[in-house]
């Protein structure tokens, strides 16, 4: 495949920011945060991926207050220890690659106060170093789970100032692109679905009603957030359970997200409910993206078990989609735009220190190639 056939490498531009290529790092939680400061580890793991040519890297959702964490070692954004934190890692990156830097705001709701995978993803008690956690009604995760404080109007307003403060913080730190997380059943989800949201004020019943702390919160990042650099959002398609949030009403919150100036759409699915039934399959999540995108015309991200380089030509060749999104794939293979780039024949940044490696020079002087592009 020729360069010029490759759209996995050709550039995108979000506002003032242009990616180099189409492949995008999800954003993945690494549970190792001391006090929501990100430390070595978010910088090895960051760091690594950023010099490995991918056009934009989410990191992990990182929350805008200290009862949002799933878990107490999950990253946050609500103090100063935290962004100088995070500027670390932003400046490390910047400096060895032209990876596009973002950062996931999020909240968990009722999936707060729990251990990590690794641990059994239990509930953490009060004695134990845990907290209550919130959610838009006063609705267990399932049976034999805590059950969560429903947000009053004054704590829900107080969030979308904390969206904003951490908005803030952000560009302190130097992000270039920021994306607010409204899916995989966290606290935002948890205000649109109607299996999560029997509210009966103004943030419950009506779908308007249940989009409206989605919006306020978007509203005020965009407010917060310099009016040339991309703000995006991540949604669940469908909760894959009846009676839930489902494709029609993730159309009417995308359009709603396009008239506000959402840069791109991050289109996932399901996480309100341990008892969705999820078809999981290779690219499961791809037509998702594609009527999303085909809605609203908004840059639309598309993920879900993307892990060949053709099957993510594929998907843009066909219009599904403007960039495509590994998480999974990125962890067992760091290196998937180098290869990526080597089958289809695209060109990907490689750092000065890893010249040598390129498949195409291995036998040259080393640094015969100083640009690092193919």
């Amino acid at each position: 495949m020729s360069e010029t056939q490759a759209l996995l490498f050709t550039p995108l531009k979000l506002r003032s920011l242009t990616l180099a290529n189409r492949i995008v790092v999800s954003p993945m939680c690494q549970y190792a945060a001391e006090h929501g400061q990100a430390g070595d580890w978010h910088l090895m793991h960051v760091g690594n991926l950023a010099v490995s040519g991918p056009g934009m890297l989410i990191m992990e959702m990182t929350d805008v207050e200290a009862r949002g964490r799933i878990t107490p070692n999950c990253l946050g954004l609500w103090n100063d220890a935290q962004t100088d934190g995070l500027k670390r890692i932003v400046d490390f990156c910047k400096g060895h690659s032209n990876t596009a830097l973002a950062l996931q705001l999020g909240h968990a709701g009722r999936k707060a106060s729990s251990l990590p995978p690794w641990a059994g993803r239990r509930p953490l008690g009060l004695d134990e170093g845990g907290w209550q956690a919130v959610a838009a009604s006063a609705i267990p995760l399932a049976d034999g789970l805590p059950t969560p404080h429903a947000l009053t109007l004054n704590e829900i307003h107080d969030l979308v100032d904390a969206f904003a403060a951490s908005t803030r913080r952000a560009f302190e730190a130097g992000f270039d692109a920021l994306e607010l997380h409204a899916a995989h059943g966290y606290l935002l989800h948890q205000f649109l679905s109607p299996l999560s949201n029997t509210r009966d004020d103004d943030y419950g019943g009506s779908l308007e009603n249940r989009m409206r702390f989605t919006l306020e919160v978007f509203d005020a990042m965009r407010a917060a957030w310099p009016a040339e650099r991309p703000l995006g959002v991540r949604l669940s398609a469908t909760d894959w359970l009846p009676g839930g949030w489902d494709m029609q009403q993730t159309l009417v919150l995308a359009q709603a997200l396009a008239v506000r100036g959402c840069d791109w759409l991050d289109v996932s699915s399901s996480g309100i409910s341990p008892q969705a039934k999820v078809n999981v399959e290779p690219g499961y999540q791809v037509p998702f993206a594609q009527r999303v995108r085909e809605h609203t015309g908004v840059t639309t991200i598309a993920v879900g078990m993307i892990t060949e380089p053709e099957q993510a030509e594929a998907i843009l060749a066909a219009g599904q989609a403007d960039l495509v999104a590994l998480a999974r794939g990125m962890l067992y293979d760091p290196r998937w735009a180098w290869h990526a780039a080597e089958r289809l024949g695209g060109s990907v940044n490689y750092p000065d220190q890893y010249l040598r490696c390129r498949p195409w020079v291995r036998n040259d002087v080393f640094g015969e190639r100083g640009s690092g592009m193919r």
